[in-house]
């Protein structure tokens, strides 16, 4: 049986440090998504229930509500597994910080949700998303507890597009969060918004067309505060991304101080 390696100070002190320290749970900046699959579906919501979930000091910049369905095919440490991210445009008063604030996200790889959640602090939580084709028609779907809370169809490959047309409806390639961790004394660790930027985009193919769009009530996967007035578009698009480093742009504990 081999043995462990060594573990160090210098060790627990480098970036990207995760625990089991001799089998990590959580990848280490950069990381490459090679062949993603996603199906952005874009519908109109009321703008006071956008409003109603982000945090303050954000503010929505309107009323478009974006999901995410990923079937993430080759990841550096994760592998493969289904991810969705829902996503409605915000902004940082007084800053030139703008972007999609996420409220939901799900998946069902444990690495990419721990690493998702302690690291950036979104809210990931288990669900099983998936992305696929049938017969003529892009099916997604975001299945919990056995019940399929948003279900998104599209024609397949109706029209070719480009990814820019999605962009017209907020900057969805920068994601804002509301990261919050607490001491083991309960004591709040961390209180801040951070924003990252995937970097490396190669987008293979990008398509575009109309999609339904239904949520189902979920009290632990709760989209239906979302609801759905008009589904919008959607597009299909194949992509290779990097995940790096992002920022913090609002330190609540640090404002907070007198």
């Amino acid at each position: 049986m081999s043995r462990p390696p060594e573990l160090t100070l210098s060790k627990i002190l480098e970036s990207g440090f995760s625990t089991p320290w001799d089998a990590p749970q959580t990848p280490s900046f950069p990381f490459t998504f090679r062949n993603a699959e996603i199906l952005s579906a874009v519908y109109r919501t009321e703008g006071s229930c956008i409003a109603d979930l982000l945090p303050p000091p954000l503010e929505p910049t309107g009323d478009a509500v974006i999901i995410h369905i990923y079937r993430m095919n080759d990841v550096d440490w994760l592998g493969s597994y289904g991810e969705a991210n829902i996503m409605v445009g915000a902004k940082l008063p007084g800053t030139d910080v703008s972007g999609g604030y996420s409220p939901y996200l799900f998946l069902n790889s444990s690495g990419g949700l721990t690493q998702g959640r302690e690291v950036h602090g979104q809210p990931k939580k288990f669900a099983d998303p998936i992305l696929e084709v049938r017969s003529d028609t892009f099916v997604g779907q975001i299945g919990r507890d056995g019940i399929d809370v948003a279900t998104v169809t599209a024609p397949y490959k109706h029209q070719r597009a480009d990814i820019s047309d999605l962009a017209k409806h907020f900057d969805f390639a920068i994601n804002l969060n509301l990261k919050a961790i607490d001491h083991i004394t309960g004591k709040p660790a961390i209180r801040q918004l951070t924003s990252r930027r995937l970097t490396d985009v190669h987008v293979h193919e990008c398509w575009s067309g109309p999609c339904t769009v239904e949520v189902r009530p979920h009290i632990q996967a709760p989209l239906f505060r979302l609801p759905v007035i008009d589904a919008l578009e959607c597009f299909y698009w194949r992509a290779d991304f990097t995940l790096v480093p992002g920022d913090i742009v609002h330190d609540y504990l640090e404002a907070s101080k007198p």
